[in-house]
């Protein structure tokens, strides 16, 4: 892949059909906390109240096309030195190194971004070994597993933390 095709922007109400293609896939949100968006209405209610007030999430892009989308959620408090990303990528896209591009490009934009920032993590489920593996390319550490710590979708999961530092070198 190209990656002068891959983009992150601001998400944009004319998004709506592109965000209801990937959100409606029940594969790529299978580990996320929000539940697969079924219709137009639920996409343009996702991008009105979940994406665009949002302080940092971004559509991945391929061609300026939204196929996914990346988070980075800083703490406030004595915790604004860390944040919580979080991801998805249309299915139809996976294994082409879309979404370690755009993680790359979200994880250095954090750090210029969030004054103070100093931490960037992420919390994976055991099952999800396609998230692991983009996380340890772009250069984020495994830390450890976390028993029972994920609720999603219903049940209580384990989940494995990953970080970056700001040290740490983007791969």
């Amino acid at each position: 892949m190209d990656p002068s095709r891959i983009s992150l922007r601001r998400f944009h109400l004319s998004d709506v059909d592109d965000v209801l293609k990937w959100a409606s896939d029940d594969k790529v949100t299978r580990y996320l906390r929000w539940n697969t968006i079924t219709s137009r209405e639920e996409a343009l209610s996702f991008l009105q109240k979940g994406a665009i007030p949002q302080t940092y999430r971004r559509s991945i892009c391929l061609d300026d096309r939204s196929i996914g989308y990346v988070s980075i959620k800083p703490g406030s408090g004595n915790d604004k030195s860390r944040a919580r990303l979080g991801y998805a990528v249309s299915a139809e896209y996976w294994g082409q190194g879309i979404a370690t591009a755009a993680l790359k490009m979200a994880v250095a934009n954090a750090f210029t971004e969030f004054q103070g920032l100093v931490r960037v993590e992420a919390l994976v489920e055991v099952e999800n070994i396609g998230s692991q593996r983009v996380l340890e390319k772009v250069g984020f550490l495994k830390e450890g597993l976390l028993r029972k710590y994920g609720f999603c979708k219903g049940e209580i999961r384990d989940m494995i933390v990953y970080s970056f530092l700001s040290t740490d070198m983007i791969k």
